[in-house]
């Protein structure tokens, strides 16, 4: 008879519950402590983890596979992956569920990180090297962070988390292969998403986008299909549609005035958008993600 894996958000809550909003951070010990140290076999079906593990050790477990943990290493787990922990009694550190829709890629998506968060990573700090000491502060900072209820606490979350994912996963990936030259267009698309990020308010057509970085286009277009598997419009257009999203949930503004936020002129024409979009009228759908999210 297989065995059933039981799927929660947090461990011991069965999916209904409401973890604190997108981001929930604890401390290992208060929930491992709680289970003789032993964290079962489980999944997360709609979140993703990091765990970051200032002491102590212990194993960590990935489709039945065991892997030693050591301190100062941070350990990713993507959604709907089998897994499970044993810690030592002195385990020390936080342990990171997020909602997989929050993150700037989502596991499994065609982009390097996406790729990189679909499969589990225990990754060794080098307390000598700066990245790997930056990334146990941001993580340490996050969790303090999380632990007060002080104004700016949703953007420091994000950004603490967004510089240590990215960093991380760096980190991994030049332990996993030898870094030669970065690829070309790998670079172009990073280029391409902080002038999307500067000018998406603007709603800039995807030829100003190609004449900034010295490309066609068609040579444009290629490289963000072959990237992402959407056109550079799509892309746009994508980026656009977060940030209303983001604006909807996480603000209490009007639509319209959310609207003039994100360069409408005319915000009838931004609830067409969204609603072309999204399937729902911005009203609709922040309503409906509000009462997902027991806001």
């Amino acid at each position: 008879m297989a065995r059933i894996v039981p799927t929660y958000e947090l461990y011991g809550e069965k999916t209904g519950g409401k973890p604190d909003f997108w981001l929930h951070c604890e401390t290992i010990p208060s929930r491992s402590s709680l289970h003789h140290w032993e964290i079962r076999p489980h999944r997360h079906d709609s979140f993703f983890q990091i765990l970051y593990i200032d002491s102590g050790s212990g194993e960590a477990m990935f489709s039945s596979v065991w892997h030693p943990i050591e301190p100062q290493s941070v350990i990713t787990v993507p959604p709907s992956l089998d897994h499970g922990f044993r810690f030592s009694r002195d385990i020390g550190g936080f342990v990171i569920t997020v909602l997989s829709s929050h993150l700037k890629a989502f596991p499994g998506d065609r982009s390097r990180l996406g790729e990189w968060m679909a499969s589990p990573h225990l990754t060794k700090l080098d307390m000598d090297d700066e990245d790997g000491r930056y990334v146990a502060a941001c993580l340490q900072r996050l969790g303090h962070e999380f632990a007060q209820q002080r104004a700016g606490r949703n953007d420091l979350l994000e950004s603490y988390l967004t510089s240590a994912l990215l960093i991380t996963a760096r980190l991994s990936s030049e332990k996993q292969e030898d870094q030669g030259a970065a690829d070309e267009n790998e670079r172009r698309m990073e280029l391409l998403h902080g002038l999307i990020q500067r000018h998406f308010k603007s709603h800039e057509p995807a030829a100003f986008y190609a004449k900034a970085l010295g490309i066609s286009p068609t040579h444009l277009n290629r490289i963000v299909r072959a990237t992402t598997g959407h056109g550079a419009h799509e892309l746009i257009t994508r980026k656009l549609l977060d940030e209303a999203k983001r604006e909807l949930v996480f603000t209490f503004g009007s639509v319209q005035a959310i609207a003039f936020r994100l360069g409408f002129s005319d915000p009838a024409y931004f609830s067409r958008f969204f609603l072309k979009q999204a399937g729902q009228t911005p009203r609709a759908w922040r309503v409906a993600e509000r009462a997902k999210l027991g806001v």
